[in-house]
């Protein structure tokens, strides 16, 4: 396959905190600081990629535009309340904006870009280079009337605009000049390739204010009121962005294989749903007055996880797929040569009991915020704890997804502990009916048995797993759920172990890997998990510390990109963001520290 010339690529690959996010509610786009969508999956988050250049080289498709002489200076922000982008570029002749959006859709998926003029003269070049299948199959491309169309296989994409256009070196390429107040659209739209194009050209200016619109009456709809509004809002536009409409599910990330650590092994595909995402979904829509999304979640919820309790999962697609199966891409040489990259995710077959609790903390969530009740939603849950009556025994692989031997992971059991407290206050709370004394003894039984065996009284902490002596920071979360009072003296001691062991530059780390890889099957070290950090600040919080909460939450929004958004983890040795992004997961636990923050 060739690949674009030399001379476009980049000297040096651009660092993940360097993108934007943009979306349509179906999927979603990373657009980089020099004008250039290095990742789109197109028609869906979970399809393969036209554009994975980020994963690759330039060679592996992109859509770059951006002056053709050098920058003196960018600038970038969305537009106020929406997931419209709009970056301005300084040059030696003159400014122009580039306006990037996708126009929530009912059909067609389509990128917009905008190339504005703002002062003096601007030549702009945009060099779109296509590639399927995650950047391995080159279309045919071919010019029908005024448009150009790239075809293979399943996937059609159609780019219209006003500018000139020819092709070069595989390369469909635009030179155009923009002086003050004039605008050059380019619209590119996805369709099967069986069908007929889009019969109609969309109106870039119409689309525009229609996506406009569309945010600032979302945005309306906030109801929440206090300190760090705007921190709150901007990590639920996130959240919002990675809903997949149709279905109401939300992905973790948009993305695939970005590493936990450069160069390593762990690079793991997040474009689905984990279960245990729901509750704190759930907390930050129905708390900030997002009723709707949180039905609808709660309604994606019930129907993936319908079926034999025995085979819930911990994940499923964005429709409630079954099968993730994992494979590796041998083509692209993965994010500054992380290997393999890996679209799928085994991980889907796991054993994990806390995803029992996530289900029941989330039905009841919603049931106490206001929800009307759900017969089929009860039924569910009854049918979920007949097998977790015996089944939280089991040995699992817990929350970080271990891919080694399975062990009676502390928050498991906590979990587990969760979905039978969370049934037995549908019963006392909502008149529903069930086995209410035996929920309450398989309760307590799991509460004394995980007071006692996951103690370790050497560390004077609660340990990662029965028997040993590891930490793990998912232990902060016994607090937030309500299995411990955060000022009872083992969580107090627990804290304090955790900070001193697994703190690095101020940052909470999920576990210490270990260099035979036996926490997680992997050789390797890695960042530190923002969401650990934001547990931290909402149980310090809890605690009374509020000072020194708000201290830590603060340094924590300066880890935010430029945009506000934020990765799965952070390397606070080289001062950059690492893992998928952006991510919901750490979104959702900044909202849920700034919510505690604002209840101290």
């Amino acid at each position: 396959m060739a690949n674009v010339s030399k001379e476009t690529a980049r000297s040096v690959q651009a660092r993940i905190e360097d993108y934007a996010l943009i979306g349509d509610l179906q999927t979603a786009a990373l657009v980089c600081h020099d004008g250039s969508i290095d990742w789109c999956c197109l028609p869906r988050f979970d399809s393969g990629a036209c554009f994975a250049a980020i994963l690759g080289d330039p060679g592996n498709g992109r859509w770059q535009i951006s002056p053709t002489a050098a920058a003196r200076g960018r600038t970038r922000r969305y537009r106020s309340d929406t997931l419209i982008l709009e970056s301005v570029i300084e040059t030696e002749t003159g400014s122009a904006r580039i306006i990037d959006f996708m126009p929530p859709r009912d059909r067609t998926p389509n990128i917009v870009r905008i190339v504005e003029g703002l002062d003096g003269e601007v030549q702009m070049r945009s060099e779109l280079v296509i590639r399927f299948d995650y950047g391995r199959i080159v279309p045919w491309v071919r010019r029908l009337d005024h448009s150009y169309v790239a075809i293979a296989g399943p996937d059609a994409l159609c780019l219209r605009t006003p500018a000139e256009t020819h092709g070069e070196n595989l390369t469909t390429v635009s030179t155009f000049t923009v002086g003050p107040g004039e605008r050059v659209p380019f619209i590119l739209s996805w369709y099967p390739s069986h069908r007929r194009r889009p019969p109609r050209r969309i109106d870039a200016e119409a689309a525009l204010s229609a996506t406009e619109d569309f945010w600032l009456d979302w945005a309306a709809c906030c109801g929440h009121e206090g300190t760090y509004h705007d921190e709150i809002h901007m990590s639920l536009r996130v959240l919002k962005a990675l809903t997949y409409a149709p279905t109401g599910g939300i992905v973790a990330a948009p993305t695939a294989s970005l590493p936990e650590q450069l160069g390593g092994a762990r690079n793991w595909d997040y474009r689905f749903c984990w279960l245990r995402d729901a509750s704190l979904t759930l907390t930050a829509m129905l708390e900030c007055g997002y009723r709707d999304e949180a039905l609808a979640w709660r309604d994606w919820l019930v129907r993936a996880v319908a079926g034999d309790p025995a085979d819930l999962q911990i994940m499923y697609g964005i429709a409630g797929e079954r099968r993730l199966d994992e494979r590796e891409l041998e083509w692209l040489d993965g994010y500054e040569g992380s290997r393999p990259v890996r679209v799928g995710n085994a991980a889907s077959t796991q054993l994990q009991l806390d995803v029992y609790g996530a289900v029941l903390d989330a039905l009841y969530l919603t049931r106490l915020h206001g929800a009307r009740a759900d017969d089929n939603s009860w039924a569910l849950a009854t049918m979920l704890l007949s097998w977790l009556e015996e089944g939280w025994r089991l040995p699992d692989a817990g929350l970080w997804e271990v891919r080694g031997p399975a062990r009676h992971f502390t928050h498991s059991k906590m979990m587990a502990w969760v979905a039978f407290d969370r049934a037995i206050r549908f019963c006392t709370e909502f008149g529903r009916t069930g086995p209410v004394e035996r929920w309450q003894a398989i309760r307590d039984e799991i509460h004394a048995e995980v007071v006692d065996r996951a103690w370790h009284e050497d560390k004077g902490a609660f340990a990662q797993s029965y028997g040993s002596s590891d930490l793990d920071a998912a232990v902060l979360l016994m607090p937030l759920v309500g299995f411990l009072p955060a000022d009872d003296p083992r969580i107090v001691s627990t804290v304090a172990a955790v900070r001193a062991e697994l703190t690095i530059g101020g940052l909470v780390r999920r576990y210490l890997p270990r260099d035979d890889g036996a926490v997680d099957g992997l050789v390797g070290d890695e960042g530190a998990f923002l969401p650990c950090t934001f547990w931290l600040v909402s149980v310090l919080a809890l605690q009374g510390h509020h000072a020194e909460a708000r201290e830590i939450f603060e340094r924590l929004l300066d880890l935010r990109n430029d945009l506000g958004l934020l990765s799965e983890e952070y390397d606070p040795v080289a001062g950059r963001q690492l893992g998928n992004f952006p991510q919901a997961f750490t979104h959702l636990a900044l909202v849920q520290a700034a919510l505690a923050l604002n209840r101290a």
